[in-house]
């Protein structure tokens, strides 16, 4: 019960498990010097992290992450197949840090890494402060610590062991997808400084257009689900900031994030070659979620409405958007952190849905993916 790595026949060519056994491993991460914008004190933030990353052969694949549901009061066990404590494989691997959305945790995508992880990666999730199922704080508390939590992140990886330096992408769903683009480079619009959801005294100017550059060794960016443009986030002007490769996840329905907010940001980012795979009459829970635990289906006092709308998709089965994403990221990370050309196809909207893809023309359906390169500007009305 309760597995986040279920698969499906029909899932496409590197969906699942790849090559490498996983191990997994809990850590803490530490910003020894936080402000707070809310309370004025500058003191240590504490981000509980998981590291999935290829294990050795002789691993004996099965693990429990114990968390809680939505509600931030129901206790459940997730099952994977990763290995606690596992030995690691010889060498160093690219760096994937994946940001949960608001609220979440650092299990929610917990799909994806151990997927990728599989497939020859070290991926770290965190439990962002303020921004999980049992310590949800303002809004503005997320708009604020979220690219400063993702950098944090980035920066503690560099001399692991298992890491190869100066070879990272990033990956954020809803909030975390906001984070990404701002850490990548795209600065938030001075307006929205000033916004009602911002945090007070001007505090967002930190992450304002041209204030500060990607991290050095970031290579690639996806987003899934990004909020923020259907607010006016972002503008033409700091899109244009973000100059690596981009994927864009989303649901055509998304009306938390807003679809036509997602599209501008993909056909926006100019300098950047980016890629936009849309799940057409999916809502927000496109691609990132795991499946919804069965604790989940009971009707929630705490909430007034039951956990599972926030994990599953009402049309879309959720192992099948699952297993898409992780086959899209694996295409994507392997092209432009490995340097794999033979992922080309898998990229390509001429041949992404094909044979090449693993996809027959039933299985394509409902899937659309659309691809401009940097200095590229779609024509209007795309």
């Amino acid at each position: 019960m309760n597995r986040i790595d279920a698969t499906r026949p029909d899932s496409p060519a590197l969906a699942g498990p790849g090559a490498y056994p996983v191990g997994v491993a809990a850590q803490v991460i530490e910003d020894p010097a936080r402000f707070d914008p809310y309370t004025g004190i500058t003191g240590p933030r504490l981000l509980p992290a998981e590291v999935w990353y290829p294990a050795n052969a002789a691993t004996v694949a099965g693990v429990a992450y114990h968390t809680i549901l939505r509600d931030g009061l129901t206790p459940v066990t997730l099952h994977g197949r990763a290995c606690r404590d596992a030995m690691p494989a010889a060498g160093r691997f690219p760096l994937v840090v994946i940001s949960h959305g608001y609220p979440g945790n650092r299990y929610l995508l917990a799909h994806l890494a151990e997927a990728l992880a599989s497939q020859g990666y070290v991926v770290v999730a965190v439990d962002h402060p303020q921004s999980t199922y049992d310590d949800q704080g303002s809004f503005g508390a997320t708009l604020y610590h979220r690219p400063l939590d993702q950098r944090r992140v980035l920066a503690a990886m560099v001399g692991d062991r298992r890491v190869l330096p100066g070879c990272s992408a990033l990956i954020g769903f809803s909030m975390g997808g906001y984070g990404a683009l701002v850490t990548a480079g795209a600065g938030i619009a001075a307006a929205f400084v000033g916004h009602e959801l911002a945090p007070p005294g001007g505090a967002l100017a930190v992450h304002a257009e041209g204030q500060a550059t990607a991290p050095e060794g970031l290579r690639a960016v996806i987003a899934i689900g990004p909020w923020g443009m259907g607010r006016g986030l972002w503008t033409a002007a700091t899109l244009a900031g973000l100059s690596l490769p981009l994927l864009v996840m989303a649901g055509s329905v998304d009306e938390t994030s807003d679809y036509a907010g997602m599209r501008a940001i993909a056909e926006g980012a100019v300098q950047a070659d980016r890629w936009l795979l849309s799940a057409v009459n999916a809502g927000h829970n496109a691609f990132a979620p795991i499946p919804a635990p069965a604790e989940s289906h009971a009707f929630s006092e705490a909430l007034g409405w039951a956990p599972f709308s926030h994990y599953a998709d009402p049309v879309w089965d959720t192992v099948r958007l699952n297993a898409l994403a992780q086959h899209f990221a694996t295409a994507f990370l392997d092209r432009h952190l490995k340097g794999d050309a033979t992922r080309a196809a898998l990229l390509d909207p001429a041949t992404a849905l094909g044979p090449a893809g693993g996809f027959t023309p039933e299985t394509a359906v409902g899937l659309q993916l659309e691809a401009w390169r940097g200095g590229e500007t779609p024509p209007p009305g795309s």
